[in-house]
């Protein structure tokens, strides 16, 4: 099979190249870290303006129409520059969720403004208890008339400081893990009896947990059917999985690339480190990994606009899955390669480490897709 990128495809890819090349310095990701923000508001605007948040979304709602491919190509030159403004959050999450549970009206109102970056989304998915089973919702959603009123808490929301929009999951009916009785709400980041508490991440981003104190909504924030949210949810979660994955092949790419040039240039007994035949062989697994990587993500790529099936399931489970230990495993030999500089705050390659860890941790660790990928097996 021909995995390459097609002239589309390739342009588009070079497009990000060159904005994340030419806007997105180490240092300056620095800078934009340390901002209230806590990521660059000029390069947010820039994704919007050149049409990249626009990839995901169809054509009549002045999309791309790109599919899972396309999204990959934007998310790994993301990962290679390290960027830190949540356009998996916003653009694919959230606003996959609005376009496939959305009514007309409400796809007219909210995504043309997602997809110029103009509104910025959130998504409340997890809470502290339900570790990475998005099936296990206690925040609850009560009928008040023809209204709703919220109470609970959604945990790790990134991005959810600064979002416009929430999306956040709750409990209609049923029991705590029932995946009957989910229902999907869009919230207003301003609504009365809402609080944001954010904190820094591991990875230089922003997070924040979400705190609903009788948050009350009218009828037109509910997103699809109420209680009927789960298939959706787990749907557009594979897609956010799919992106991410090549968000990790671009940094773990660069993360070798940096490795690499590492070995050559630090000297020891009057050689080249990269001379010793360990660090060779260290080298040669490292990259061995990011193939492997790079395979399952055009794997996942391939899927993630499918239509839901248990083959689907399988395949985005075993991607995350292998493309999580992958990063784990480069992370690791390349901090062991670089010595104590790799750990340190002003060398950027700590930093591609600590992305890689958190990205195993989103939407599920290597662990948590090993038990579902083999939960799919035994069930066929």
């Amino acid at each position: 099979m021909d995995f390459r990128l097609n002239e589309e495809q390739q342009m588009l890819q070079d497009t990000v190249a060159r904005l994340v090349r030419g806007e997105y310095s180490f240092e300056k990701r620095l800078e934009y870290s340390e901002t209230e923000l806590g990521f660059s508001e000029s390069f947010w605007k820039q994704l919007g303006e050149l049409g990249l948040m626009a990839v995901p979304f169809p054509e009549e709602l002045g999309g791309f129409g790109g599919t899972g491919v396309e999204v990959q190509s934007v998310m790994t030159e993301l990962g290679r520059g390290l960027c830190i403004e949540p356009y998996l959050q916003s653009v694919v999450l959230g606003g996959g969720l609005i376009s496939q549970a959305g009514n007309e009206q409400q796809k007219e109102q909210w995504l043309a403004g997602i997809a110029t970056g103009e509104t910025q989304v959130a998504v409340g998915l997890q809470e502290p208890q339900s570790f990475y089973n998005t099936n296990d919702v206690e925040t609850t959603a009560e009928k008040a008339g023809s209204d709703y009123v919220l109470n609970g808490r959604k945990a790790v929301v990134i991005g959810g400081h600064s979002a416009d929009l929430l999306v956040v999951s709750a409990r209609t009916s049923g029991s705590s893990r029932d995946a009957s009785g989910i229902s999907l709400f869009v919230i207003d980041a301003n609504a009365e009896g809402l609080d944001r508490r954010s904190y820094p991440t591991i990875d230089g981003a922003k997070g924040c947990d979400l705190f609903l104190n009788n948050v009350k909504v009218g009828a037109d924030a509910l997103l699809g059917n109420e209680g009927e949210a789960a298939d959706v949810i787990e749907y557009q979660v594979g897609r956010a999985i799919s992106a991410l994955c090549g968000e990790a092949v671009g940094v773990m790419e660069v993360a070798c690339d940096l490795t690499l040039d590492y070995l050559k240039q630090r000297k020891q007994f009057g050689v080249p480190i990269g001379k010793f035949q360990v660090l060779q062989h260290r080298m040669a697994d490292m990259m061995s990994e990011l193939e492997q990587a790079r395979s399952m993500a055009i794997l996942a790529a391939s899927v993630a606009d499918e239509p839901q099936s248990d083959e689907r399931r399988r395949v985005i489970a075993a991607a995350k899955n292998v493309i999580s230990r992958s990063a784990q495993f480069i992370s690791e030999k390349g901090i062991q390669s670089h010595g104590g500089i790799g750990m340190t705050w002003e060398y950027n390659f700590a930093h591609y480490a600590k992305r890689l860890v958190m990205i195993n941790h989103q939407l599920g660790d290597d662990d948590f897709h090993l038990e579902r990928y083999a939960a799919l097996l035994e069930a066929n």
